[in-house]
């Protein structure tokens, strides 16, 4: 039997999973690193961390399962989307990488509007200019620290970053490279017209793949390090939400999946290149391919809940710990006690900016509807509808495009909450389905890689052999009808604060 490593490369640690050919892990572990914030809306991280987490993941993996270096039969890689990691021309780090959810951009979103005009870069890009793709932090180097963007030699994705460190190839694959704003979304390769009219030249990107293609094998170095066989077989592999989708199973159209880590994620597959011409969503090559993608991003979901638990609820923190529970499982228990509402209460997660539905970097968090009668229970539910809330309006956006949306699975940390999974069954009028593994980015890596290696035929065929449901969570009438008059208000909310907003980003 072969066995596959999948590694996801997120914002809060590094995930190496090793699974048999069936899907069933055997070994895993997680190592967490730093997010530095050296101003208001800045995100960065050593992509040095990434790799010692990597190193020591795989190391734990291997010595724990027993498995010998040469059963792995392949090795899948899937990470954080849009991070800028410039290296000179030994290979070495410039700077630190500006990751997905840094804000400082909105500059360089302008110039890019107006070297190739609003109009073009979506028909090009499928998205409009945004502050989290990597084109406007490229810029942003090149506007404001010119002496590093005069020594980078190569521009590569976190996943690509450990790709470089294990194989010695400067590669990345369409789902992930579709995020950095420099692709033709529609022939899936870098645009010529982009490229040119920003003035990047195209010899600092990487060559382009598909997700199952071979990009590399391990080479003598990382193998030391590791522990690794000389020689395994390393993939595209994906962006964290398009290997989520194919460890999900979201491998065909109408079916698609919502993720509530820090961020929240709804994606779904199609077809056909689908472009939102109001840049609300995003659209991008899926993992599978010969598919596309439309997905959502709301910047504060998972995040807004951890917020309010570390600045509010000091107290369910300290019951969760003398009864040795989880915190969020106290924090639930007494939202679930609160009626739908919250008795009037809204809150936008807007903590650090949003992408979807409204790519603006200038719009904040806020509570509307606070008075004296609410306690931590209402802020706990008013957090949990407005992140569903948001997914619910991303949905929207996928209908009114033409994707279908019949079928919802949901993962993440979020999706272990039932409360959360009723509430979006019930915005989203939809079904909503958990799976029998909660690993979804490390299990799709793994199952890429078991392509590239020929253990499946394909991702579809990966899908159908190894992704199972586990339970179905089915929309409630009464609840759905009780939601909509705070969902319609919600969705007023943001529109009636846009100016002060952008007033309060200048004061």
């Amino acid at each position: 039997m072969g066995f596959l490593l999948g590694i996801d490369i997120g914002t809060s640690g590094t995930k190496a999973v090793l699974y048999d050919e069936s899907g069933v892990p055997r070994a895993k572990k997680t190592v967490e690193y730093p997010l530095s914030q050296p101003q208001n809306g800045w995100a960065e991280q050593n992509p040095d961390d990434w790799w010692r987490a990597a190193v020591e993941g795989i190391k734990f993996v291997l010595e724990t399962s027993g498995v010998p270096s040469a059963g792995v039969a392949g090795i899948g890689l899937s990470g954080q989307m849009h991070g800028l990691v410039m290296l000179d021309k030994d290979g070495k780090v410039l700077r630190p990488s500006i990751i997905w959810c840094d804000q400082r951009t909105a500059k360089e979103c302008e110039q890019i509007n107006r070297a190739l005009g609003a109009e073009n870069v979506i028909a090009i890009t499928a998205n409009p200019p945004m502050t989290g793709f990597t084109a406007s932090k490229i810029l942003w180097v090149r506007n404001n620290e010119p002496e590093v963007y005069e020594k980078c030699a190569h521009i590569l994705l976190p996943k690509d970053y450990i790709r470089y460190r294990l194989t010695g190839e400067f590669a990345t694959e369409v789902s992930d490279a579709s995020g950095m704003q420099l692709m033709d979304i529609s022939r899936r390769t870098w645009s010529a017209t982009v490229l040119e009219k920003l003035c990047i030249d195209k010899a600092l990107l990487p060559s382009m793949h598909e997700s199952p293609d071979i990009t590399g094998r391990v080479q003598a170095s990382a193998a030391k390090e590791t522990g690794l066989a000389k020689g395994t077989l390393v993939v595209g592999g994906a962006g964290d939400n398009a290997a989520a989708a194919v460890g999900t199973g979201v491998v065909r159209e109408g079916r698609a999946f919502t993720t509530i880590g820090s961020s929240a994620v709804v994606y779904a597959v199609s077809d056909n290149v689908r472009i939102d011409g109001k840049g609300r969503v995003h659209g991008l090559c899926a993992s599978v391919p010969g598919k596309w993608t439309v997905m959502s991003c709301t910047q504060g979901a998972g995040l807004s809940l951890k917020w309010l638990r570390d600045t509010v609820c000091v107290p369910e923190i300290g019951q969760a710990d003398r009864h040795g529970v989880n915190p969020y499982d106290v924090m639930g228990e007494m939202a679930e006690r609160i009626p739908i509402g919250a008795e009037r209460l809204i809150f936008l997660p807007y903590l650090m900016g949003e992408r979807s539905p409204h790519p603006d970097p200038n719009c904040r968090g806020v509570f509307f509807g606070l008075s004296a009668m609410h306690q931590r229970a209402h802020l706990i539910r008013a957090v949990m509808e407005g992140v569903a809330f948001s997914q619910g309006e991303c949905v929207e956006v996928f209908r009114e495009t033409g994707v279908p949306v019949s079928d919802m699975v949901i993962t993440g940390g979020g999706g272990r909450s039932a409360l959360w999974r009723q509430m979006l069954a019930d915005i989203y009028n939809c079904p909503v389905n958990t799976l029998s593994s909660e690993e979804s980015g490390t299990l799709g890596a793994a199952m890429l890689a078991g392509v590239g290696a020929g253990i499946f035929s394909g991702v579809e065929q990966a899908a159908d052999a190894i992704v199972k449901k586990e339970n179905t969570v089915l929309p409630n009438g009464d609840a759905a009808a009780a939601y909509m008059p705070y969902y319609r208000l919600y969705q007023k909310l943001y529109r009636a604060l846009k100016a002060g907003f952008d007033e309060l980003a200048v004061i």
